[in-house]
């Protein structure tokens, strides 16, 4: 009797444990991931009828919570140039959640958060309705029109800006886009029919972890060459004089498959190259030389150093990909491959805009920054965030030296179409091969090169290389002249 007794006493012990348990990690450990799980709907049903805070872009909501004049449900989501900031407001939505910064800022939005406690306080006190917060983000509303229009209707492609200096983002758009006040709707039939054509729109941006320019997966071709140039110049074992092979193949021990060079420059006219011109032309046998002489390894920590397959820190306020860094289990001729960013090499935009604002600002990596102020209802700053360094990507000396050679690609090289009148422009193009003569046509670069004040990515995916050298380097000079121009 005794032990029986006994055994009941321990199961019941046991279960009181787990039961306190279970509730200390809901309320305790697992609270925020449980809040901010887009699959859970209590939140997004316990605010959904209240005056959510505003996302503000250049002193104008840019999504706002209106008055319905209705009792049972007082105000309704709605978003200005939907299309136009869509891939970073994303929706909020009754049956669908929450994506983009209405996720992300989520709490503040609704005035939950804890930088809000005496504003609900004095809320509760006055008898007055739940007020949130309002957001003014760091997006410049003329550079993000003008992005946004550089990419064709019906093309898919994506485009960041930011201050090298800083890491504010200045612009950051893609398409194909969509309206998020389709999914916003209080009536549920449409809401769900909506949502049906939209999730049909291949590369849509509908959620920025997976699409768009922080979530779009993109071999980054010959852009990762600037990799490879820092990871050769930080080996001790090349220099800025130093002479490359660039054969027009590079052959492999028991196989058949020949790396070729790059054939839509002046590569072939030389068999040895320097960076310069290795740089200039987008010469692909020279950097498979340095990655076949260094390793995998030097490769891929530079890759690291510059933030591929690493996070981009917290102050972004988007979901985000990591990309895949630089695989592993290479033979020769996947290193080689891998080294001119193809094969399995995998990147967003937004890290290959990371990388060189890192080059630009003396190899110092910054945190790219969204949210410019956290205003409370009656307008007071309750946070602002401040540029920070995410990581430390080369030394200043490499990247002043990669900066030399990246302008004499735009001054000499195949990026000519990028070049400012007056103002010294740094850059390397990118052609990443799909098959069937379509690529995914990159630009990245930066100006004025000696004082940089912007940084611009560019990615056009699937086309040909005519129409990929018409929408990438001519589009960046654009954005050149008019982010200096203001």
């Amino acid at each position: 009797m005794n032990q029986a007794i006994r055994h009941s006493w321990v199961a019941a012990v046991a279960m009181f444990a787990l039961i306190f348990g279970a509730i200390s990690y809901v309320q305790v450990v697992g609270a925020d991931d449980l809040k901010t799980n887009p699959l859970n709907q209590r939140a997004i049903l316990q605010n959904y009828c209240n005056d959510r805070g505003a996302i503000i872009v250049g002193g104008t909501p840019v999504a706002e919570s209106v008055d319905t004049g209705s009792e049972t449900c007082k105000f309704q989501r709605t978003y200005a140039q939907p299309e136009l900031y869509a891939g970073i407001t994303g929706y909020f939505s009754k049956n669908y959640g929450a994506t983009g910064l209405e996720q992300a800022m989520g709490a503040e939005l609704a005035g939950n958060s804890d930088q809000l406690f005496l504003d609900r306080v004095g809320q509760l006190f006055l008898g007055n309705q739940p007020k949130g917060a309002s957001v003014e983000l760091t997006i410049d509303p003329q550079i993000q029109q003008l992005a946004y229009s550089l990419i064709p209707d019906g093309q898919r492609g994506s485009i960041v800006v930011s201050n090298p200096k800083t890491g504010a983002i200045l612009a950051m758009a893609s398409k194909p886009s969509y309206n998020p006040n389709l999914v916003a709707t209080q009536d549920p039939a449409a809401e769900g029919a909506n949502m049906n054509e939209l999730v049909k729109v291949p590369g849509i941006n509908l959620n920025q972890n997976v699409s768009g320019p922080t979530g779009e997966l993109l071999a980054p071709g010959s852009v990762f060459k600037l990799v490879d140039t820092a990871a050769a110049l930080a080996s001790g074992k090349y220099n800025k004089d130093s002479v490359l092979p660039n054969p027009a193949e590079m052959p492999f021990d028991g196989i058949q498959y020949k790396l070729p060079n790059y054939a839509g420059g002046n590569c072939y006219t030389r068999d040895t190259a320097s960076f310069a011109f290795a740089l200039q032309q987008s010469c692909n046998t020279p950097f498979a030389s340095i990655a076949l002489d260094l390793g995998r390894n030097a490769i891929a920590d530079q890759a690291k150093k510059f933030g591929f397959g690493e996070d981009v820190g917290d102050q972004l306020k988007l979901g985000h990909a990591l990309g895949n860094g630089f695989p592993d289990n290479l033979d020769k001729p996947g290193l080689a491959q891998s080294a001119i960013g193809q094969k399995d090499v995998r990147v967003t935009p937004l890290q290959v805009n990371m990388m060189t604002s890192a080059i630009a600002n003396g190899g110092a990596q910054m945190a790219p920054t969204l949210v410019k102020t956290l205003r409370s209802p009656d307008l007071r700053v309750i946070d602002e965030p401040k540029p920070a360094q995410l990581r430390t990507s080369t030394t200043p000396d490499i990247a002043k030296q990669i900066t030399e050679w990246m302008t004499s690609v735009v001054t000499d090289g195949i990026a000519k179409s990028a070049a400012v009148p007056g103002v010294q422009v740094a850059g390397k193009t990118g052609t990443a091969e799909l098959g069937n003569g379509l690529n995914n046509s990159w630009f990245t670069g930066f100006a004025p090169a000696d004082n940089p004040k912007v940084s611009v990515t560019i990615v056009m995916e699937g086309v040909d290389i005519y129409a990929g050298a018409k929408l990438t380097s001519p589009n960046a000079k654009k954005i050149f002249e008019a982010v200096l121009n203001k």
